[in-house]
């Protein structure tokens, strides 16, 4: 089953370099992801200045259990970036 992610990270003056100091371990999960095919895109929300303020992707897991057990171990989560977190199912058009 398909599911899209949209998280905001938090607004405050530390957001930043929460988001900085853990980016690596994300992306390292992220490719892992991506490779066992559960990650179909993703990628950084920006602000006008071009600033990553959150993150959007598309996930193929078999149960929203199976992602949500993802996200309770993702950096991003345990590390306090992401802080307003939406997941809902999805369906990717075939063009």
């Amino acid at each position: 089953m398909q599911f899209l992610l949209i998280a905001y990270d938090g607004t405050d003056a530390e957001a930043p370099a929460r988001r900085a100091a853990v980016r690596e371990r994300h992306l390292v999960g992220a490719r892992r992801l991506k490779a066992e095919g559960k990650l179909r895109s993703g990628g950084a929300i920006l602000d006008d200045a071009g600033t990553m303020i959150g993150s959007a992707a598309v996930f193929e897991f078999p149960s929203r259990a199976e992602l949500d057990a993802w996200l309770a171990a993702d950096p991003y989560v345990t590390d306090g970036v992401w802080r307003d977190i939406t997941i809902r199912p999805f369906r990717e058009a075939v063009l």
